[in-house]
């Protein structure tokens, strides 16, 4: 708690003042945690002094409250870059990062508890600086930060704002922020270690050297590239549901199961199968072959009941057994471009009769991105159906590229799309069958501009060899591990 005192007495965050006519003081509030890292084990015992934020009007104590986060795709490309490249990834923690925005409106809080002024304690404090549990308090943080990185020399990405960029000299340097975590990576050690300087001079920084572990995500890098995957959050995910010493499923999800939001079936916990849903979400980070059990058991949030919390169950089992699966991305001799599948299935909600379309895009042989999405309109074949999966793949791959042709410096190059359907690649290339398509919506033909203007180019893919297969359907366990191998999840040794 001193230590934290400290901090915010070093930045100058308050003054003590008499509260003026009409301002009502925010709370203050003492908050601990156990800080831990990969494995478990407790690194620092920390508190942190939390504003009552809930108590804040719009218009009176702050206005917006927005700011910027790297997508998790975003920093994925980012490694999957560096571990091509062999680049090493460093990273940065700033100490009490709010505590560093400045802030515009007026704010009162009260004295924090335990370290009242004595003989002041009518008095409260007027905030200079941002605190924890303030409304606008991520925003102030993170117009503080762009600021910085600019005068540094950083040019702020125009399809990633998180993500910046700087030239040293030929050679880049290329910067990832979350909140106040920093992913630098770039081919020079030295320009590394240089920007490194320059933040602590500016913020007080801890450098935790070669990223290891970020926002949950145990991190490995070697030679022959860099591994990611969520082990100890998988096990705690298990442990909480009780189903430590469970027999493990060979798939997260039986071949062809229904299920419908109108199930007779006994009623479950709601929160219950809310957070084991919600953990599950979090473990797709690095877990495409969950992608499409946890979004189909996502669907009955509402009123789960005992058929949906089996299907959870099943998923948690599929979990126990495969702890230690991951991604890894692999140092390439070449530069490697981005290569994209799209798939859907035919109107496999039996609620909606939505269908569900999935999408991968590879940057060479590494998985960068994924989607298991149901879509939004009721298709009335599976030429419509795969065609609006290709149009979405197709927002999607046209950001990544454009992404992955900022963070290189050079021009995105055309993407190759691969489509399982004749007629949807048809019904793209060329206006045919206008009887069957002209009640699709317009925002679907958005993928014929990206052909006729080179940015994607489209191709016919067998079923076979279609990987996006393993995010429109519950597969059975042979072709469903023969799919799990291409897209290449696999097993991160611990070592």
């Amino acid at each position: 708690m001193r230590e934290e005192m400290d901090a915010v007495n070093r930045n100058g965050t308050w003054e003590l003042v008499d509260l003026p006519h009409g301002h009502r003081p925010i709370g203050l509030k003492w908050v601990y945690k156990l800080k831990k890292n990969e494995a478990g084990k407790v690194v620092k015992h920390k508190a942190r002094l939390i504003a009552r934020g809930f108590v804040q009007q719009p218009g009176i104590d702050f206005d917006e409250v927005f700011a910027p986060v790297a997508r998790m795709e975003s920093i994925r490309l980012l490694l999957a870059v560096a571990a091509q490249k062999g680049w090493h990834v460093h990273h940065m923690d700033v100490k009490s990062a709010f505590l560093n925005g400045d802030l515009v409106e007026e704010v009162y809080v009260k004295q924090p508890p335990g370290f009242v002024v004595a003989r002041e304690e009518d008095k409260v404090l007027r905030l200079h600086k941002a605190l924890y549990g303030l409304r606008q308090a991520p925003r102030a943080w993170n117009a503080k930060l762009d600021r910085t990185l600019k005068e540094l020399g950083f040019d702020q990405s125009k399809h990633e704002h998180a993500m910046y960029r700087r030239n040293n000299g030929g050679s880049a340097l290329l910067v990832g922020v979350y909140v106040d975590d920093l992913v630098i990576t770039g081919p020079s050690t030295r320009a590394i270690e240089q920007f490194k300087e320059e933040m602590k001079a500016k913020f007080q920084m801890s450098d935790l050297g070669l990223l290891s572990f970020y926002l949950g995500i145990e991190v490995k890098q070697g030679d022959d590239g860099i591994s990611l995957n969520q082990g100890r959050y998988a096990q705690r995910i298990v442990e909480s549901a009780g189903l430590k010493d469970c027999n493990p499923c060979a798939t997260p999800m039986e071949e062809r199961l229904k299920l419908s939001r109108d199930s007779t079936a006994p009623p479950v916990d709601a929160t219950k199968y809310r957070r084991l849903v919600g953990s599950l979400r979090y473990l797709v980070h690095t877990r495409p072959d969950l992608a499409f059990a946890v979004g189909f058991v996502s669907r009955f949030m509402e009123r789960p009941t005992e058929e949906h919390m089996v299907a959870v169950k099943r998923i948690l089992r599929y979990v126990a057994g495969t702890m230690e699966y991951g991604l890894h991305y692999k140092r390439e001799k070449e530069e490697q471009r981005l290569i994209g599948y799209s798939d859907s299935d035919l109107a496999g909600d039996i609620d909606t009769r939505r269908s569900t379309s999935g999408m991968l895009f590879f940057l060479g042989s590494s998985l960068v991105s994924w989607q298991s999405i149901k879509q939004r309109v009721v298709a009335l074949s599976s030429c419509e159906a795969e065609y609006v999966a290709a149009t979405n793949a197709a927002t999607q791959g046209i950001w990544l590229a454009r992404l992955l042709g900022e963070l290189l410096g050079k021009q995105p190059k055309a993407i190759e799309l691969k489509v399982d359907n004749k007629s949807a690649l048809a019904l793209a290339k060329n206006p045919v069958f206008h009887e069957r398509s002209k009640h699709i919506d317009l925002r679907y033909h958005f993928i014929r501009s990206c052909l006729e203007e080179g940015s994607i180019s489209a191709s016919f893919i067998t079923t076979m060899d279609q990987l996006a297969d393993i995010l429109t359907k519950a597969l059975g366990r042979v072709r469903f591990h023969e799919l799990v191998a291409r897209i290449g999840v696999v097993k991160i040794s611990s070592e």
